[in-house]
């Protein structure tokens, strides 16, 4: 029933992620935004007034006419998920966790914290664990991956369970959306491909190698995999296709390959959340695939494609992966990692 849902707060409510998590909270079995939070220039103002709607779908009125609040540690809902651009969001993200609210987070200032867990659910829940040691006492920070990273270590992680990886090369092609509102000028994008975007390709590098390591007494351990990535911003709205080459430890067969794509599976997809797509990995046979356009959505923006696995004459082979930088590289996937939050028992303390 309604009023047995989580409520949770929105920081950052008016930019472009802020909006997509009211999108997908919008009719969310389990939490129920109670307030959405800006920055001051916003609050007090009703939120249909204080933003520019640039969903797909239609604004729900219910919180067109919610009053924005300032993003401050005075708000009933101890569940909050964070959008906020990251030029705010480090300080105000710790007031909150100190004040005892559960805050998770797509923005990318306390990602390298040593005891702040850096989640994909299906690939480190177990990473969890750390917010137990954290100094917030009943309030925690989890944060969400860069959204180019996600669907890269989404795809790395069977091949690193099965054989192991010893170096990584990626080049993206990665979609405007992930630029935020307004984005990029349709002047510089339009005819063009950018082939920088300032700070994705170290986050590429080094984020992988914390998600896939190990928990040590306070901290992750990082794994020592050598990655090497190169990003370019593309005419796409949304999806971000890369293009992967792997050095395998162990010897493996492509069939081999394609199945250990296609039969992972994790704790979400065990524990059947809300938002865990059934398969977190699909694999395409036919060439010109995958693609933005088309595989984008699948399991509602949720799952990974790849595609196009053969030997590579530089390391043992290469593939493609497309993943939705919105959804599962954004919003959605902050909202799983609250979802296991819940399910492992992380929420009892405060709700």
């Amino acid at each position: 029933m309604q009023n047995e849902k989580i409520p949770v707060a929105v920081l950052g409510a008016t930019g472009s992620v802020g909006q997509k998590f009211i999108e997908l909270l919008s009719n969310h079995p389990w939490f129920e935004i109670s307030e959405l939070a800006a920055s001051e220039r916003s609050a007090g103002k009703k939120y249909k007034d204080a933003t520019n709607w640039i969903m797909q779908t239609p604004l729900d009125n219910k919180y067109g006419n919610m009053i924005v609040n300032e993003c401050k540690p005075n708000l009933s809902s101890k569940l909050v998920f964070s959008a906020m651009d990251a030029e705010f969001a480090g300080a105000i993200e710790e007031d909150f966790a100190k004040a005892g609210y559960i805050v998770v987070s797509n923005a990318k200032n306390h990602r390298f914290d040593k005891d702040v867990p850096l989640v994909i659910p299906e690939v480190n829940h177990e990473h969890l664990e750390l917010i137990k040691k954290q100094k917030f006492g009943k309030g925690a920070i989890i944060t969400n991956p860069n959204c180019s990273t996600i669907g890269l270590t989404l795809a790395l992680k069977p091949l690193q369970d099965k054989f192991g990886l010893e170096s990584v090369n990626v080049v993206t092609l990665q979609a405007i959306s992930g630029g935020g509102y307004p984005g990029i000028s349709s002047m510089d994008i339009i005819d063009n491909v950018i082939p920088f975007i300032g700070g994705e390709e170290p986050k590429m590098e080094s984020e992988p190698l914390k998600i896939l390591g190990t928990v040590e007494g306070n901290e992750i351990k990082n794994t020592s995999i050598n990655i090497s990535a190169q990003c370019n911003r593309v005419g796409v709205i949304d999806g971000h296709l890369e293009c992967v080459q792997v050095k395998l430890k162990t010897k493996a067969g492509r069939e081999e390959i394609i199945k250990a794509f296609e039969e992972f599976k994790s704790l979400p997809q065990e524990l059947n959340l809300p938002y865990a797509p059934k398969k977190p990995i699909y694999y395409f046979e036919e060439d010109r695939f995958p693609q933005p356009k088309i595989q984008r959505n699948l399991e509602k923006g949720m799952a990974v494609s790849v595609g196009r696995l053969r030997e590579c004459n530089l390391f043992d082979y290469k593939f493609v992966v497309l993943s939705h930088n919105t959804v599962r590289g954004a919003a959605g996937g902050t909202i799983l990692i609250a979802e296991l939050l819940k399910e492992k028992g992380f929420l009892e303390g405060i709700v």
